[in-house]
């Protein structure tokens, strides 16, 4: 335990920061730092199958090379790695993400031997060759935490589907009690929620009852069909402020450069076609479940926080045009590989 906890500590406060022009360099350094036998588990072509698969509840069978199998120098620069697509900020969630496992394997009562709840069964995956003038991508996955990057040009260019959650919401117990890491994505929900009048709350409330997950889930394609709520166009200037708050709480837990383009990916596409929806408890009160979405043209957020007696969350952010990298990004990466 000793030695998780120096491990965290160190990956917490002394990554480095990692600039956009350093993908490759800080992706074939983890890479070099592997043996072969890690090779074979963690690299795999851009356009396998494998790059769409998406799960964020505990598994056994996902592919890649797991923090498990790694030793502290390579855990590191895995770490410095995962820090070239997200802030400083999400890499700490993230950690802390990976952590709570500890929590929930005290909650669930499971035997020390037991690995179905397990701090190091998080993997990263490689697709493609990283290179400047390389199309490639990557992949971080494991309970409660998946991000699908693809880079060209040494350039970021897709970062979804991302997800991140936390069971539980809040800690209740233990030394890590009172521990809340989503909890900017829970207050800033409610920020705007309670800065509409109570027409607007109707209008934005489609259901008295939040779904118990979020509806997006898994699948390949994201889909909410007939958007609902409150348009932006409907809000005025002080609520337009706090609603593109909230968005940049998800879109800013990428680099900021990257974050940059998927905001002005959202404003071309046209502020005002932008819905908010909200369904479930309106009031913050603990136990009592809530969900809600946000969706324009170029993009889906979804917060649900409903299971295990609403003390569970489940976040998404959704890029409707470069979802794992796109078409276009595909079929330019085979184009370049014809013979």
């Amino acid at each position: 335990m000793k030695k998780i906890l120096a491990f965290v500590f160190v990956c917490l406060f002394f990554v480095p920061v990692i600039k956009a022009q350093e993908l490759v360099a800080t992706a074939n350094h983890f890479i070099e730092l592997l043996n072969d036998e890690q090779k074979v588990k963690a690299l795999f072509p851009f356009d396998a199958e494998e790059r769409y698969t998406f799960f964020f509840v505990p598994r056994n069978d996902r592919k890649g090379i797991t923090f498990n199998e790694l030793n502290a120098e390579q855990k590191i620069a895995a770490f410095s790695f995962i820090q070239s697509g997200l802030s400083a900020q999400t890499v700490k969630k993230v950690q802390q993400i990976m952590q709570m496992e500890t929590v929930l394997k005290e909650i669930e009562k499971r035997k020390e031997n037991d690995n179905y709840r397990d701090t190091g069964k998080y993997y990263i995956s490689i697709f493609g060759v990283p290179g400047a003038k390389n199309i490639w991508g990557w992949r971080l996955e494991g309970h409660h935490t998946s991000f699908h990057f693809s880079a060209a040009n040494n350039k970021l260019v897709s970062g979804t589907p991302s997800f991140l959650g936390s069971n539980p919401a809040i800690v209740q117990n233990g030394p890590k009690k009172g521990l809340q890491i989503l909890k900017e994505e829970s207050d800033q929900g409610f920020a705007f929620l309670h800065i509409l009048t109570e027409l607007q709350i109707q209008k934005a409330t489609i259901n008295s009852i939040a779904p118990d997950s979020i509806i997006t889930s898994n699948h390949r394609v994201a889909m909410l069909a007939n958007p609902q709520g409150i348009m932006y166009s409907e809000l005025n200037a002080a609520q337009k402020q706090q609603l593109l708050k909230l968005i940049n709480v998800y879109v800013h837990r990428y680099t900021k450069l990257f974050a940059e383009d998927l905001l002005k990916e959202i404003q071309q596409a046209g502020l005002d076609n932008l819905h908010f929806s909200w369904a479930g408890n309106t009031t913050e009160v603990f136990g009592k479940a809530y969900y809600y979405s946000i969706q324009g043209p170029t993009v889906i957020i979804e917060f649900d926080n409903s299971q295990n007696n609403a003390n569970h969350i489940h976040t998404i952010l959704r890029d409707l045009k470069h979802d794992f990298g796109g078409d276009d990004l595909l079929e330019h990466y085979h184009a370049s590989h014809k013979n």
